[in-house]
């Protein structure tokens, strides 16, 4: 089986609610594409994102009923838990200035560039300033901040903890996306299901308190009946405006 284009991997992806159960998938083909999905773009490269790669039959049989016995899960070969951790972000942050520490190794302030400068400030200073809260407190003062400074000019304004959890979810999705289009490459199906009791769903996968569930993606090879109906979209000059 040759691997789409990603036209063709755009065409041939469906939400496939039926797998055909005499046509298992390669755990490592899956893999690889979680692999691919950490490659997906995210907002300050802080890969606030985790994959559970369930490929137990015992644990898919515990989340079935968590999915609300959809088909999509039922019928599922493996699944894919994408999870939030916003929670990580100062694991994340030293990642990536002890990353930024490697490619520019520390130096007299004098002999540093402003790329230098100004990246490793990023992640010292900036990125705990914007995830740093206290029973939203902090956020809500920070929030008053950028009102009264967006008078003047124009300023970052989502910096609530409920806005960071937007953007962190958003990074996700876009990581979600990226593992559901290598799917679709490799000839694999998938279902993104928000249909969930993600409360028990993270008890089975004992997840802690501060992870949030993002999606449980379905994987498998559809059978015929399991993509329902041919696809549908709204004229494209609805959504599609030029400025």
């Amino acid at each position: 089986m040759s691997e789409k284009t990603v036209s063709e991997a755009i065409n041939y992806r469906r939400s496939v609610r039926v797998y055909d159960s005499e046509q298992p998938i390669d755990t490592a083909i899956v893999k690889k594409c979680i692999e691919q999905a950490t490659l997906a773009p995210n907002s300050s490269n802080m890969q606030l994102w985790e994959f559970y790669h369930i490929t137990s039959r015992e644990v898919i049989d515990k989340i079935v009923p968590l999915c609300f016995d959809q088909n999509a899960a039922k019928t599922a070969q493996q699944l894919v838990v994408v999870t939030v951790r916003k929670d990580l972000w100062p694991k994340r942050a030293k990642a990536n200035l002890d990353y930024l520490n490697k490619v520019f190794p520390p130096k007299p302030k004098a002999e540093q560039s402003n790329r230098e400068k100004f990246a490793k400030k990023y992640y010292q200073k900036l990125i705990p300033t914007v995830y740093k809260d206290f029973f939203g407190l902090f956020g809500m003062l920070k929030y008053v901040i950028t009102l009264v400074m967006g008078i003047f000019k124009p300023i970052y304004r989502e910096v609530r903890s409920k806005d960071m959890r937007v953007v962190a979810h958003k990074s996700t999705a876009l990581a979600a996306q990226t593992f559901m289009l290598s799917m679709a490459a490799e000839g694999y199906d998938t279902c993104p299901m928000e249909g969930s009791d993600t409360w028990r769903v993270k008890k089975v996968l004992g997840l802690p308190y501060g992870a949030e569930i993002n999606m449980i993606i379905s994987c498998g090879i559809r059978k015929p009946e399991g993509v329902y109906g041919q696809r549908f979209r709204v004229p494209f000059e609805e959504v599609y405006k030029v400025v």
